[in-house]
């Protein structure tokens, strides 16, 4: 250690209360889930290549030298032995990202686990004078709860990651700003559940299970109840109109206190029902206990962070309100940004609002993350759904599902609203014919095409057309006046695609449903005399076939599975005929219940971190943006990206007027000069060039032939 006495005494000190005050961080963090010494061990080492005179140099300016320091606690976890070895991967990949773990024949410059332990680095025996490497003695899981030792192992070495890279950010912060930035935790759980009991107080008093509050009150209670169980793994199947927002809530909080848990992750597949479901959080629990994480939002910032957006770091608010996508994709995730929130995860009452929409082609690789949240990391789950899927068989532990509601069988009596009838196969002549006669109806159809084909041949007062050919803001507006229109009593038939499925409370006398998957049909459903007003024999759902068939990507299984059920005269609106299809869909789906594989990239000890975050994709981006600059603030927000280019901030802005289309509707619109490319940076982000494609009606017009014309 002859460079030893160069080291500034200063710097080395300062080195030394860096990987001190990362390690009780993060071991605070691991302590969560009882793997305080992972979490210790991995925040002491991270930097310990800091100590070497090469790094040394380049921070006191003496030397301009990229230096690596996150290899030198690797290359220490791979001498240490047992447990140790495994920490190589948080420990290496904690600026660059968890690396996969490679094979022997990897050289030094791979960037793989393999890689790190050949690569030459600098010497950073120094840190053996003032670093003393604890003892890892906690087992990394319990292995009376897994089935697969690989993949749990695998988890843990995520939630570690996240404990570590959160801290050590934590850590450099306040080193940086000299304790300056101020956090926001939120209030305690005990707090929030005595502002929902004050919300429901009046609620409880309803002793009337005869009248629709009376039963969401039954449901309320029983749930509120049923939050002093242990944790574990819950079902909250309630029919569309039974109060599951607050029911489950209502669980979660006394659930959370009962159990001594931090905080409720609501995990939601639309951001439409997100913005509803966070609305009423806030007005029950405060603006400041509500984390709502997703693209569409945007916590503004003046000069200096605000506490919002900086718990979107690593949901550090006892109330957090994500999409499917945001939870799984950091589940799987190797880098520092998306894993930082992650162990808080962990001790946490997770609800899965719409269950039914829980991704099938990775339903596999999900679950088993679900399950190890249970049996790991001390969380309890909630599916909360009016179909509720039939995942029991799936769950490769002996945890055991709960019901949550009361008397499930007798609420969906209840609480039906709607009769269903079958029109079998019919041309777009006879379904127009049938719309025309109807005073309030909804329509619709599995593709944005047929709903734009439709609407021309019927288009008039009070008919109204809604797809994703329209940008967010412009459904809104166009939701608003259907909702006008209803609420006033004046015609209004509706011709849609299935966004109008889930999230969109809007009642109509009756609903016409292509025929598509049985839960796709019974959210139709629930847009049909929503508020109970009308009697069930007068209030229809009926289901169709179009004569011409027609290629539907991506739901054509669940169109042959309905379709068998329906032939064999079963009931798809019951609880049985839920379970009969969601059954029948998994086990025609065996094998692709996990199409990439992303099990498999964890086994016999060797995992591929970086491989399954590139793999685990439920948005796969097969799709181009369209901007579409008909306002003037979508105006400004284009000139603002062809002047500044792609901020973050920006884009956030530009989704309001953005449409997504599959490759061959851009292949037509670019044959005909439709569309301009933005700038070279991004190349499935366009703008659409003539302003008259779009339409107030219809929005962007599908409705073209490649090559007819030429717009300059």
């Amino acid at each position: 250690m002859e460079f030893y006495a160069h080291i500034d005494k200063e710097r080395r000190q300062t080195v030394k209360e860096h990987l001190c005050g990362t390690a009780r961080l993060a071991g605070d963090f691991a302590e969560h889930f009882g793997k305080r010494e992972w979490g210790y061990a991995a925040g002491l080492l991270h930097d310990i290549g800091k100590y070497s005179e090469a790094f040394q140099n380049r921070i006191t300016g003496k030397s301009d030298k990229r230096v690596d320091h996150s290899t030198a606690g690797a290359k220490t976890c791979f001498e240490e032995g047992r447990w140790y070895p495994f920490l190589g991967y948080c420990i290496a990949g904690h600026h660059s990202g968890m690396p996969d773990h490679g094979s022997s024949s990897d050289g030094g410059a791979a960037p793989t686990l393999e890689g790190r332990k050949k690569k030459k680095i600098e010497n950073y025996d120094a840190y053996k004078s003032e670093i003393q490497i604890p003892e890892l003695k906690e087992v990394p899981f319990d292995p009376k709860k897994t089935e697969d030792p690989d993949f749990s192992f695998s988890m843990l070495l995520r939630m570690i990651y996240s404990c570590l890279v959160d801290a050590d950010f934590l850590d450099t912060e306040h080193f940086m700003t000299n304790g300056q930035v101020q956090r926001d935790a939120g209030e305690k759980m005990e707090r929030l559940l005595e502002r929902l009991e004050i919300y429901i107080a009046d609620w409880l008093e309803n002793q009337d299970t005869e009248s629709v509050n009376g039963r969401r009150t039954e449901i309320l209670k029983h749930c509120l109840s049923c939050g002093e169980k242990e944790r574990g793994v819950f079902q909250l199947t309630v029919p569309t109109g039974g109060g599951k927002t607050v029911a489950s809530l209502a669980f979660a909080l006394n659930h959370a206190v009962k159990n001594q848990m931090d905080r409720v992750i609501y995990v939601i597949p639309y951001t439409s029902i997100i913005e509803q479901n966070a609305e009423v959080f806030r007005k029950i629990l405060g603006e400041q206990n509500v984390l709502e994480n997703h693209y569409n939002v945007d916590y503004k910032s003046t000069e200096e962070l605000n506490t919002m957006q900086l718990a979107a770091e690593n949901w550090d608010k006892p109330v957090v309100v994500t999409t499917n996508v945001q939870f799984f994709e950091s589940l799987f995730s190797n880098k520092s940004s998306r894993c930082r929130k992650l162990h808080n995860i962990a001790n946490s009452v997770i609800i899965f609002d719409e269950a039914q929409m829980l991704p099938t082609e990775y339903l596999k690789p999900c679950l088993a993350v679900m399950e190890e949240l249970v049996n790991q990391f001390r969380s309890s789950i909630v599916l909360c759904t009016a179909t509720q899927p039939a995942l029991q068989s799936l769950l490769r532990t002996n945890l055991k599902m709960t019901e949550l509601c009361p008397r499930v069988q007798e609420q969906f009596r209840f609480f039906k609203r709607a009769s269903f009838e079958n029109l079998g196969k019919i041309g777009e002549e006879e379904l127009i014919e049938k719309l025309k006669g109807e005073y309030q109806a909804l329509c619709i159809v599995n593709t944005k095409k047929r709903a734009q084909s439709l609407y021309r041949q019927m288009k008039g007062e009070g008919i109204f057309h809604l797809s994703t050919t329209m940008y967010p803001k412009h459904r809104r507006q166009i939701l608003e006046t259907i909702r006008k229109c209803l609420k006033e009593g004046k015609r209004c038939v509706v011709i849609s695609t299935s966004l109008v499925e889930a999230g969109v409370d809007l009642d109509f006398r009756s609903v016409y449903r292509q025929l598509s998957g049985v839960d796709s049909m019974i959210q139709a459903a629930g847009r049909c005399n929503r508020e109970g007003k009308r009697d069930v024999e007068d209030s229809f759902v009926f289901i169709f076939q179009f004569d011409q068939k027609e290629n539907v990507p991506g739901q054509q299984l669940q169109i042959d599975v309905s379709n068998i059920l329906i032939s064999e005269g079963t009931d798809i609106s019951s609880l049985e005929g839920i379970q009969q299809y969601f059954k029948a869909l998994y086990h025609s789906r065996e094998t692709s219940l996990d199409k990439k594989n992303i099990l498999g990239l964890f086994q016999n000890k060797n995992y591929q971190f970086a491989a399954a975050a590139k793999k685990f994709k439920l948005i796969e981006e097969n799709t181009t943006t369209i901007f579409i600059s008909r306002e003037p603030e979508a105006k400004e927000i284009l000139q603002q990206i062809k002047n500044q280019g792609y901020k973050r901030s920006t884009m956030r802005r530009a989704g309001q007027y953005c449409v997504q289309l599959y490759a061959n509707d851009i292949e037509k619109l670019r044959g005909v000069g439709m569309l301009r490319e933005i700038s070279g940076d991004i190349n499935d982000f366009m703008e659409l060039v003539p302003e008259e494609q779009y339409t107030e009606d219809m929005g962007l017009d599908l409705g073209i032939e490649s090559g007819t014309a030429v717009w300059m």
